[in-house]
């Protein structure tokens, strides 16, 4: 599908400036007419979800900073966090010149920590 649109969007751009989400671009299996935003899915639920995950993103790297320098920078690595490609804990051990079971450890305890924020076990 999205292959779908991206060739409706070319095609559109040589023909007009814009585009509208109400634009057809193609028929499904029973001949009705697709648009844009019956691709998109652009339901009240998807804005709702898409604003929600955008805020959980915003509370975890507030929360990520009361967390100790070494299990900030495990986290960052580990998880591809603030753009960094994602690393395995043997890539990390060699990057921070520590052992891989070291690593573990410090994840396992950042990750618990995180966990005990979100769940409201710890005092915000």
């Amino acid at each position: 599908m999205a292959d779908e649109i991206l060739m409706h969007l070319r095609a559109s751009k040589r023909v007009k400036s814009e585009v509208s989400l109400y634009d057809p671009i193609g028929t499904d299996g029973e001949g009705n007419e697709i648009t844009l935003i019956d691709i998109l899915g652009t339901g009240p639920d998807d804005v709702h979800d898409r604003v929600a995950t955008d805020a959980d993103i915003r509370l975890l790297f507030r929360r990520l900073g009361r967390l100790d320098a070494k299990e900030r920078r495990v986290l960052e690595l580990r998880f591809g966090l603030r753009r960094s490609p994602r690393k395995t804990q043997r890539e990390i051990a060699g990057i921070m010149g520590i052992s891989r079971s070291y690593v573990s450890r410090i994840e396992k305890k950042a990750v618990s920590k995180l966990q005990a924020e979100f769940s409201g076990e710890i005092d915000r």
